[in-house]
């Protein structure tokens, strides 16, 4: 596997008109809340209704969801996978900054962010979660890729250990194949995920302008050096559209919009060679 290391970029490559997807007439949408703490926010007329004569809710399928997951923009070029944990538990109503830098520290996390250190760091702060990913350690293959050579050696063994240990630690991983479906129906519930894609491939359809940062240099300083076939990126998703076939993340390379693809392009971008197609699931029941 290459756990999935991360490291801040990115927008889009193309210029594309700034068109937001919006529901269709008749499509159940849904507009969730900030969390548990601030309870949910509102749904459409009838959603969740009991059927008549039946003393349970009838499931109903949301065809339109987007979560209000705060935005927390990274801040450095190393940092986006904790930026989007910050995400994650600001959401939650679990984040303190002075317990996160705590929870950095007793965890040794340092400028290699890993997937697994994620799940870790989700269960340092008692977050039901789940990760899943094609590859149960550090894929000894991804060693000549440009993207993870500087650090392989340095990081495999402790990577590695990381997966071993996993299960004694309480943290949940598993190697399992997710289907867009999966993530749909996790986002229905106002569940939230952290991805790792690679940022190359990439396209936000509302950024009206191409914005290219190198993982190697202070965000925010424009990069020309010719783009690699694969720069590991996390985001967080919040949402989907079923009509328009799109998907709703928040990326912290930026500190004031949530982004939107299409799911082909979403789908080329977490199952791109590089990624494992790393997912980490995250609960609101946590």
């Amino acid at each position: 596997m290459s756990r999935s290391r991360a490291r801040g970029r990115t927008g889009s490559r193309r210029q594309v008109s700034a068109r937001r997807a919006e529901p269709s007439a008749g499509l159940l949408a849904a507009e969730w809340g900030p969390g548990p703490g601030g309870g949910m926010g509102c749904a459409p007329p009838g959603a969740g209704e009991a059927a008549l004569g039946s003393a349970q809710p009838t499931p109903r399928v949301i065809d339109c969801i987007q979560l209000k997951v705060p935005v927390i923009q990274q801040l450095y070029h190393w940092d986006c996978g904790l930026a989007c944990s910050r995400m994650v538990l600001q959401y939650l109503n679990h984040l303190d900054n002075d317990e996160f830098q705590k929870a950095i520290q007793e965890l040794q996390l340092t400028k290699s962010i890993w997937t697994i250190d994620l799940a870790y760091l989700m269960r340092h702060f008692g977050v039901k979660h789940k990760f899943c990913t094609q590859t149960l350690g550090v894929d000894k293959g991804y060693k000549n890729q440009s993207f993870y050579r500087k650090h392989f050696d340095t990081e495999e063994n402790r990577v590695n250990q990381l997966f071993a240990q996993a299960k004694a630690c309480k943290v949940m991983v598993e190697k399992c194949t997710v289907t867009v479906q999966d993530i749909q129906n996790h986002l229905s519930q106002g569940h939230v995920a952290i991805v790792l894609v690679n940022a190359v491939l990439l396209l936000c359809d509302l950024c009206s302008s191409p914005v290219k940062y190198c993982c190697f240099l202070p965000i925010g300083q424009k990069c020309f050096c010719r783009n690699p076939d694969y720069q590991g990126h996390f985001i967080v998703l919040c949402g989907y559209n079923k009509a328009s076939g799109s998907i709703y993340y928040n990326n912290p390379a930026y500190a004031d919009r949530t982004c939107c693809t299409s799911v082909s392009n979403f789908e080329e971008a977490r199952t791109s060679y590089g990624t494992d197609e790393d997912i980490l699931f995250i609960y609101t029941d946590s």
